[in-house]
């Protein structure tokens, strides 16, 4: 007789535990599907095998037996104990966590590989740089011994960190190992496939994203457990990719935030290729030209090893940039979109047959409060967080503490009366190019264009094809773009993410600036790049216009650690919602009560305060964030799962409770 800890399938926080049931079946296993008797009324149903045992837990009067084995389904001894480890780590549900090692369902037949029709020549290795070398150098050998060593690739935009990957995977695949390959976002997957198949064939590789169907998810499932794949790349679900013998994982652009889920569960991905890497005894390769504050802290520290490349592959210098203070436009009487710098660079550089790319991260929440005469933006006097307008209330709001005050009728700074709300969006972008440049063919890459099928991808080819003149887009033409033809990078106002209601505003400028100017110029010519600001002395954009990381680098963690944020402590967000907002609100202060109470010494509860998005789908949202010191997350974490589970049981309380931690997103 043996004893299982069951995983049932049924998604919610009441039946969120291991079900004990015993069998006599002889060929049971961990991770195998199975059909139980779940409830009073021993209504079937499915679920996991989690934990097998000789003995009976102690305390159980009556122990229900397994009905049956699912045949077909076999999650593998990792996967099961990573899916526990994802319980405690990420306080999700233990079946949201095992369903993340499933295909979506089983394909039921052959379906097309979306990547068949995937262009791509062969090609040899790169002679490599001084630099890449001594980089591939480091990281082979910790492959060859395998070593789990994370090492952090900083390498400025253009400088071949891509080469870098093909050449340590190689060795990989030399070794009969196999390799995960992660990128940000679904766009960039085309081009990074394209690169390795070139180099190793696509028949060797499985191509993962959330965009593929079901049947072709389990079509790309099935070919990896059949052996004959060696690679897999996708965005960030791929790092669930179910190999037996992984022997490196890369995470290309590892700043970006969509390497942290925001749908249940809330897992960091990066957490997740160390467990996985771990396991297995592989390393882990983390590139970027401007990566996160964390992460290099971490590299500071010695947890990570850190690899530069300072130059371009090609020698050329990077991108000048200039910064243009658009208080001065408005002064001078200008209050188009482009200041005249701008339009005079994308007129020359048009003439010159060369092609432009026009960056605005407009979103929707990011909505903020300045003064048009001198750039000062209104923040929360208790946080440092920028305030943000709610049009219901005619009041700025503080996401974090909750603190409100009316809509200023002057600036606090100079006493101007020009105060405004900022908002402009790409759409608007395009209007103003067609009105200015009529002979010009202009392209727009943003959400919209994006949820159309194919859309993103006739966007990319059309301008990768010279047809496009001038590309305007959001974040998506920041990231990873390698187009050799691309003269002036121009970003329309980088305050729309300096001025966002998250500590990491600054960071994200940083970054996004960065990676933006760093599509220009990867040609055999030099680029260029105009930044458009309210805030021309904001150290976020002046060092970015340097290309100086290290400097922003240095400024940053000291505020980070002065104002005790990460990577000093976790922040822990927990979002009470109902149809009713009183409610929703007597709910989240209750539990902001309890945790006070519960929490040790040091470890400061903050709210509840309303969501940025105070009403989402016909729910009222309320937010409690958690500051946790380092050291503390266990008690932590504790302490909000014993909430949870309380919660759960309790009547008159809002519907819905969810936690997330360290989130990129406070919306």
């Amino acid at each position: 007789m043996k004893y299982a800890g069951i995983i049932v399938d049924n998604n919610t926080s009441a039946t969120d535990a291991l079900y004990t049931y015993r069998t006599e079946l002889e060929d049971i296993a961990v991770g195998q599907k199975v059909i139980v008797p779940f409830t009073m009324h021993d209504r079937r149903a499915e679920g996991y095998v989690a934990t097998l045992s000789d003995e009976a837990p102690e305390g159980l009067s009556r122990i229900k037996d397994i009905i049956e084995i699912v045949p077909g389904v076999q999650l593998s001894e990792e996967a099961v104990k990573t899916a526990m480890w994802m319980h405690d780590r990420f306080l999700c549900r233990y079946i949201e966590a095992v369903k993340c090692f499933l295909p979506v369902s089983e394909a039921k037949r052959r379906t097309k590989d979306p990547f068949a029709d995937l262009e791509c020549e062969p090609t040899e290795p790169k002679k490599l740089t001084k630099a890449q070398a001594a980089a591939l150098s480091e990281i082979n050998s910790a492959v060859e011994a395998k070593k789990n060593t994370v090492f952090l690739l900083h390498g400025v935009t253009g400088s071949g960190k891509t080469e870098v990957y093909l050449q340590a995977m190689q060795k990989v695949i030399d070794m009969g190992r196999c390799g995960i390959v992660l990128v940000p976002e679904i766009s960039l997957t085309p081009q990074l496939v394209s690169r390795f198949a070139s180099r190793f064939g696509l028949d060797r590789i499985a191509v993962l994203h959330s965009k593929l169907t079901p049947a072709q998810r389990g079509e790309q499932y099935k070919r990896i457990e059949s052996g004959g794949v060696k690679l897999a790349i996708g965005a960030r679900s791929a790092i669930f990719a179910p190999f037996t013998d992984i022997g490196l994982i890369v995470m290309d652009e590892e700043h970006e935030t969509s390497y942290k889920s925001d749908k249940s569960p809330k897992y960091d991905t990066l957490e997740l290729a160390e467990k996985r890497a771990m396991y297995h005894g592989a390393s882990i390769v983390l590139g970027s030209a401007t990566p996160s504050v964390k992460d290099y802290y971490r590299s500071e520290k010695g947890l990570f090893r850190r690899l530069e490349l300072a130059e371009r592959y090609n020698s050329n210098p990077l991108p000048r940039a200039y910064i243009v203070d658009m208080t001065k436009e408005v002064k001078a009487g200008n209050r188009s979109l482009f200041s005249k710098k701008l339009a005079e660079g994308i007129r020359k550089t048009l003439d010159d047959n060369k092609q432009v790319i026009l960056f605005l991260n407009r979103r929707g929440y990011a909505s903020y409060v300045s003064c048009r005469e001198c750039g000062h933006t209104m923040r929360c006097p208790e946080c440092g967080i920028t305030l943000t307008y709610h049009r219901e209330e005619d009041a700025l709001v503080c996401h974090y503490c909750g603190r409100k005050q009316p809509m200023p009728k002057v600036c606090p700074d100079c006493g101007s009366r020009i105060i405004g709300r900022f908002g402009a969006g790409t759409e608007q972008v395009e209007e103003k190019v067609h009105e200015l440049f009529p002979d010009a063919s202009a392209g727009r890459l943003d959400l919209d264009t994006a949820k159309r099928k194919g859309g993103m991808e006739s966007v990319l080819k059309q301008f990768e094809k010279g047809k496009t003149d001038i590309l305007i887009g959001t974040q998506l033409v920041a990231k990873g773009l390698d187009y050799a033809n691309v003269g002036l990078v121009g970003i329309i106002s980088a305050d729309v993410t300096l001025n966002i209601p998250d500590f990491r505003s600054a960071e994200r400028t940083f970054q996004l600036v960065t990676q933006a100017a760093g599509r220009s110029g990867r040609g055999e010519e030099p680029g260029s790049v105009v930044i458009q600001t309210y805030a021309p002395q904001d150290p976020a954009i002046v060092f970015a216009a340097r290309h100086d990381y290290r400097s922003f680098y240095e400024r940053e963690i000291e505020l980070r650690k002065a104002a005790a944020y990460p990577p000093f402590a976790d922040i822990y967000q927990l979002v009470i919602s109902d149809e009713d907002e009183q409610l929703a609100f007597e709910s989240a202060k209750r539990c902001a009560v309890w945790l006070r109470k519960k929490l040790p010494e040091g470890v400061h509860v903050l709210g509840p305060a309303p969501g940025v998005l105070v009403k989402a789908s016909g729910q009222f949202r309320y937010q409690i964030l958690i500051k946790s010191p380092a050291g503390s997350r266990k008690s932590t974490s504790s302490a909000i799962m014993q909430l949870r589970d309380i919660y759960a049981k309790q009547k008159g309380v809002a519907k819905l409770f969810t936690t997330d931690i360290d989130p990129y997103s406070f919306i």
